[in-house]
């Protein structure tokens, strides 16, 4: 990773950051970081498939260094940054700005983080994309740069071209070390998509895997770094091996997903659409975080692919990312609860049904609609800048939705009802601190004030903590769910805006609760120490014999 961030920072930034109270801010700032191991059971991984990962990492590795590019792009040498502090954070960060703190920027000089990061040109006008003729201007997979005072338009394949050519080669090295012929067939064909930007093929054989030990989800795929448009996706990667036994438990709440959706508390022309009745659920454990996922707050779990397209024919993979949602549960949401939420509630937090809370958000993407119901096209694109924030929102109320009626349906037969109520608010504690340069960190906010008005709970002046009020938390998830459902479908840009205006901000009270979280000590996320060496994939197998 140090050399990563070497190759990727290179000279903007003039003067001194050796002054104190920036080093003092800086060490404040790193303390509200966690540092985690990934790791998982390699004993029984055989040599070909130790080698397979590793070349996995390695491809993970490369994307790492695209994100670099897109997210910041600066010239700042990391030499001429003296303090290791400083360099730290702007590795959680990549680039100056602190992602949980509304990117404001921590270094002298570096100015406002442009609304584009590093896509657009950032002196460009509003005027001049507009004018641009080139359709492919709004591809996902594009960058606009300024040649000769021109704008152009640049494919991703052009304009990362070396490190994309490695991570396809290093994709392509890695099918021949599995015996799993589907994983080995979809490694050959995302190395292909990478090259092309076409990822429809692989996609499609991605979903269609059902009993893949190991998995990586690589390639440009969210959009929320591109705050100007909400266009522009941000490479990643994610290095997967499966937890069989936890996935096996997973099973059979897809089958549910279209009575689901056809119970969603709002009209019917709202849920028109059919749930993805092929979707999957597994947990893993994730070895490698790269780029987007692994920038300012930490991926736990993931709903995928995003094409609206493909969720309505095939529908998607929901991956629990069980390591590292076990290590925010250990190290964040139990304190946290110890502090803000009232003792005779605290033993409603419980690691079930914190992963359970994780796990519907992901399947509840798949629920609602893609496309509006008035023309205005898909939701996102009806949405724009705004879609992610809202889409968010949408995954959190209705995952409560969804737990609700399958608990009372004795599908999820796990724990109390209130164990995944109080579970859920203390989330909302620890997801807000993310702020509202993250879509997860202002979908929370709305939805904490929201709930604040509705009574869903009380807040004891005396000892500042927090007391759920069960039948009001379940009115104000079926008001709020009915709510965002409309808004989607309606494509109404102005009434997400008039509803972020309202509720999308942190009040003075719920500020100071929080402040008291950082003068406790209670991380705000984690960062890994991740890699080749870390899982220790150069260490032979045990053999059979022995394992016996």
């Amino acid at each position: 990773m140090k050399k990563l961030l070497i190759a990727c920072l290179t000279c903007i930034v003039t003067g001194t950051f050796a002054q104190k109270k920036e080093v003092d801010s800086i060490a404040i700032k790193l303390a509200a970081y966690k540092t985690v191991r990934l790791t998982t059971d390699i004993s029984k991984m055989s040599m070909e498939e130790r080698e397979g990962l590793k070349h996995l990492i390695k491809a993970a590795e490369m994307v790492d260094q695209i994100f670099w590019m897109q997210a910041y792009g600066g010239n700042l040498a990391a030499d001429t940054v003296s303090k290791k502090s400083v360099r730290e954070f702007m590795r959680i960060n990549y680039g100056p700005w602190d992602r949980l703190d509304n990117n404001r920027p921590f270094i002298e000089g570096v100015g406002a983080k442009p609304l584009g990061a590093n896509f657009y040109p950032s002196d460009m006008r509003k005027g001049e994309f507009d004018s641009l003729t080139d359709e492919s201007k709004n591809s996902p997979y594009t960058i606009i740069v300024r040649e000769e005072g021109v704008l152009k338009v640049k494919k991703y394949p052009d304009a990362y071209q070396h490190m994309i050519r490695e991570a396809s080669m290093e994709l392509n090295h890695a099918a021949k070390f599995f015996r799993d012929s589907m994983f080995s067939l979809y490694l050959t064909k995302r190395a292909e998509a990478l090259l092309s930007n076409n990822y429809d093929e692989s996609d499609r054989i991605w979903l269609d895997m059902k009993d893949n030990r190991f998995d990586i989800i690589i390639g440009p795929i969210e959009s929320y770094e591109d705050r100007l448009y909400g266009i522009k996706t941000s490479y990643e990667a994610y290095v997967l091996v499966k937890d069989i036994e936890w996935s096996k438990r997973l099973d059979k709440y897809v089958a549910y997903l279209g009575e689901l959706q056809e119970g969603l508390p709002v009209d019917a022309r709202y849920k028109k659409e059919q749930a993805g009745m092929s979707s999957q659920l597994a947990a893993y454990d994730i070895v490698y975080y790269a780029g987007d996922c692994n920038s300012g707050s930490k991926t736990i779990a993931v709903n995928l692919p995003n094409d609206p397209v493909l969720q309505v024919q095939k529908g998607t993979r929901r991956s629990q990312l069980k390591n590292t949602i076990k290590a925010k549960f250990d190290h964040i949401l139990i304190p946290i609860a110890n502090e803000l939420v009232v003792p005779e509630q605290r033993k409603h937090i419980t690691f079930n049904a914190f992963f359970s809370d994780i796990m519907f958000h992901e399947v509840a993407h798949g629920l609602g609609i893609k496309e509006t119901i008035n023309g205005k096209g898909t939701v996102q694109s009806a949405l724009g800048p705004h879609y992610s924030a809202l889409e968010e929102g949408k995954a959190d109320i209705l995952g409560l939705y969804m737990i609700t009626q399958l608990y009372e349906k004795k599908v999820l037969t796990e724990g109390e009802l209130m164990d995944y109520y109080v579970s859920f608010m203390a989330g909302i504690f620890r997801s807000v601190r993310f702020g509202v340069g993250s879509a997860h960190g202002q979908a929370n906010i709305i939805r904490f004030n929201y709930f604040k008005e509705a009574g869903a709970f009380s807040r004891d002046a005396k000892t500042g903590q927090y007391k759920l009020d069960m039948a009001k938390m379940r009115q104000a998830m079926t008001s709020l769910s009915s709510l965002i459902l409309k808004l989607q479908g309606d494509g109404d840009i102005e009434g997400v805006q008039k509803l972020i205006n309202e509720k999308g901000s942190i009040g003075p009270e719920l500020r100071k609760d929080l402040d008291r979280l950082t003068s406790k000590n209670i991380p705000v996320d984690i960062v890994f120490e991740q890699g080749i060496e870390v899982l220790d994939l150069n260490r032979p197998p045990i053999p059979e014999e022995m394992q016996k």
